[in-house]
C-alpha cells in the first residue's frame, strides 16, 4: 500500500500548519514570506489531494473543519518535533537564547544575574522579554519562560525555583514614622500598598483578623516593582517578596519588620519544551539556573519563613 504522505509536499504540510496554527491566511502568508494567495492555492491543493474540506471559508475569517483541526494538531506536533530535532542536531549551544518571563522576577531577580550567564557562555546572547501574559512555548519563537504557577503545562518539561512568597516591605523612616511597627497587627493602621486580598491573607497568615474594605490599601498595582517602589518612596508598606528584593533589603533600602511570608501560590517555575531539553543552549541555562537558585540565600531564608507562617 503506497505511503498516503509520498503523495503530499511537504511545503503545502508547512503552509496548512501555520493557516491552522495563527488562525487565517494572510497571518500564515506573513511569517512564511509568501503571499495569501500562495498559501490559499497550497491549502486548496492539499484539500484535493485529500479529498477533504480543511477549512471552512466565512466572510472574514477561516475556520478548521473536524477534519482540519485533527490534521493541525498532528501537523503542529510534527513542525515542533522537527524543529527541535534540527535544533539539537546542529548543536544550537551558539546563537540566540529568548527568555519570556514576568516583569517583577525579571527586573529584580533575573536581569541582574544575566551578566554571569553571558560570561560562562559568551557564545549565547540572550532576548529577555516580560510579559504578563503566559507565552505558548510550543508554538511561539521563545526557548524559555520563568513562570508562576503550579508547574503543571501540557508538553513542558519544568523546574521548580522558589516559593511564591510575600511579605511586608518598607523604608526605616516609614517604619519609625509609624512607632516601630513592634507588631503585625500595627499595620492595621498603617498606609497599606498592594491587593486588599493579598494583605487580608498575610493578615491570616500573622495572627490577625484583617481590617474590612474600609481600611483597605489605598494603592495597587499590577506588579510588585511598582508597590514596592512606592514603598521605597515612603508613601506606605508594600507586600513584597523577600527574594526579589534582598539586595534593597541588604543594602538598608528596605526593612522587612517581620519574619512571615506566607505562600501566595505554588511558587516560581523554568519551563521549556519537553522535546527540546537536550538542545544545548537550553540546557546550560537550566544547570546555570539551578545553581543561581540553589546558592541564593535568600530564596533559603524565605522558605524558613514561609515554613514559619504555615505554622502560625
Amino acid at each position: 500500500m503506497p505511503d498516503p504522505l509520498a503523495q503530499i509536499p511537504l511545503s503545502a504540510i508547512r503552509v496548512f500548519e501555520a493557516a491552522a496554527r495563527l488562525g487565517g491566511f494572510t497571518r500564515a502568508a506573513e511569517e512564511l514570506g509568501v503571499t495569501q494567495a500562495a498559501v490559499s492555492w497550497q491549502v486548496k491543493a492539499l484539500e484535493r489531494r485529500l479529498g477533504l474540506t480543511l477549512f471552512r471559508r466565512l466572510t472574514r475569517e477561516v475556520v478548521l473543519t473536524p477534519p482540519g483541526e485533527r490534521l493541525a494538531r498532528a501537523a503542529t506536533e510534527a513542525m515542533v518535533g522537527l524543529r527541535a530535532a534540527l535544533s539539537d542536531i546542529t548543536g544550537a549551544s551558539e546563537g540566540v537564547l529568548s527568555i519570556t518571563t514576568m516583569p517583577s522576577l525579571a527586573t529584580q531577580w533575573l536581569a541582574p544575574r544575566l551578566g554571569a550567564f553571558q560570561l560562562a557562555h559568551p557564545k549565547i546572547a540572550v532576548r529577555l522579554e516580560t510579559s504578563t501574559h503566559t507565552i505558548d512555548l510550543v508554538r511561539e519563537n521563545t526557548d524559555v519562560a520563568l513562570r508562576g504557577g503550579d508547574g503543571r503545562w501540557p508538553g513542558l518539561e519544568t523546574h521548580h525555583l522558589f516559593g511564591h512568597v510575600q511579605t511586608p516591605l518598607c523604608t526605616e523612616q516609614t517604619r519609625q514614622r509609624l512607632g516601630g511597627l513592634a507588631h503585625p497587627r500595627d499595620l492595621l493602621a498603617a498606609p497599606r500598598i498592594g491587593s486588599e486580598a493579598e494583605w487580608a491573607l498575610w493578615f491570616a497568615a500573622a495572627g490577625v483578623a484583617p481590617p474590612g474594605p474600609a481600611s483597605g490599601p489605598r494603592l495597587a498595582g499590577d506588579a510588585q516593582t511598582f508597590e514596592v517602589a512606592s514603598a521605597l518612596a515612603g508613601h506606605g508598606v508594600a507586600l513584597g517578596s523577600p527574594i526579589f528584593f534582598a539586595a534593597e533589603i541588604a543594602q538598608g533600602r528596605l526593612v522587612q519588620p517581620f519574619d512571615i511570608a506566607p505562600a501566595y501560590g505554588p511558587g516560581y517555575w523554568l519551563a521549556y519544551p519537553v522535546e527540546r531539553a537536550r538542545v544545548p543552549k537550553i540546557a546550560a541555562f537550566r544547570d546555570w539556573l539551578m545553581t543561581q537558585v540553589a546558592t541564593d540565600p535568600a530564596a533559603a531564608r524565605a522558605l524558613g519563613q514561609e515554613v514559619m507562617a504555615a505554622v502560625k
